[in-house]
């Protein structure tokens, strides 16, 4: 049987709401009430299509602030242009680094969400301990993001969605408390092209989809856009080749071979979509901000760049 005869393809919808995330939305729910401002975390690679639409409705009133995290990961020329898109929107928006990130500013940025507050009561006499709540989809680092802040491994972290199943408040100083919740998608995910970023990026659970084709497709992209990369990465000698064909070059390449000399696309099409998360194929951004003839002319406004 031909190598590419094996490799199956899926024309399947993605979606994935399991039992837990309609448990997640009630305990965000239950705890917003509690909350006097939220971080609301994204995916710096993919910064539109990684952002829950639901979250705007349901944390309607709240001063929010958007992350773009893991902005090691993403280009920093895209993530520039992506800070500048949210902010004309009207949007507090910044870059942050989960893992090596500076808490300096970010810290800064948290006490002007709720400074109005806390100065009209600092005028009664009344020390006020902030909460802010931090949310977003499976996956995008919200754990991560608290344990950088809190200075220690204060909630449990994990390469995969779904680590989180329950609202935990940490107590940062004595006048600040986080609030780590379950990374919550919506119930239907209408646009596949975000459900393919989405699954690229780790939010939607491997266990449910066909890894080979998501590794096809992510290959075929990155052809296009960062040809060195990949070629680089996994020593493929042609890149003519397209499709399934590509898959097999890159495990060639890689030495990913069972036995008759048949190339690995088991393993391959897993070590691809592992060393992408993992930046191992260098900054890589997956979605580009909206055209002015999609989101409206800027107006050429300098916004300055702000990245910890």
């Amino acid at each position: 049987m031909d190598e590419m005869e094996r490799i199956p393809g899926s024309e399947k919808k993605i979606n994935w709401y399991p039992g837990h995330m309609a448990k997640s939305r009630r305990l965000l729910q239950d705890q917003i009430s509690r909350a006097d401002a939220v971080i609301e975390l994204c995916d710096a690679r993919i910064p539109e299509a990684s952002r829950n639409p639901d979250l705007g409705q349901m944390l309607a009133g709240k001063p929010r602030l958007l992350v773009l995290n893991k902005a090691d990961l993403a280009e920093d020329a895209a993530t520039t242009e992506w800070l500048r898109y949210f902010r004309t929107e009207g949007q507090q928006a910044m870059s942050f680094n989960g893992l090596k990130g500076n808490t300096r500013g970010l810290m800064d940025r948290i006490s002007g969400l709720t400074k109005e507050k806390v100065e009209a009561l600092a005028k009664r006499g009344v020390k006020k301990t902030v909460r802010i709540m931090v949310v977003g989809v499976p996956n995008v680092g919200k754990s991560t993001f608290i344990n950088r802040i809190s200075g220690n491994a204060a909630v449990k972290t994990g390469d995969r969605p779904g680590v989180t199943r329950s609202n935990q408040w940490v107590k940062i100083n004595p006048y600040l408390e986080l609030l780590d919740t379950p990374g919550l998608l919506w119930p239907k995910i209408e646009n596949q092209e975000d459900a393919k970023l989405l699954a690229f990026i780790g939010t939607i659970n491997d266990l449910i989809l066909d890894q080979q084709s998501m590794a096809i497709d992510l290959l075929t992209r990155m052809k296009e856009t960062h040809p060195e990369a990949i070629a680089s990465r996994f020593h493929i000698k042609n890149m003519e080749t397209s499709g399934e064909a590509l898959l097999i070059e890159a495990c060639r390449g890689r030495g990913w071979i069972v036995s008759r000399g048949e190339a690995d696309t088991d393993r391959g099409a897993s070590v691809i979509l592992d060393e992408f998360r993992a930046g191992k194929l260098g900054k890589v951004t997956l979605e580009r901000v909206p055209t002015a003839d999609d989101a409206g002319d800027t107006g050429g406004r300098p916004i300055e760049e702000e990245k910890l």
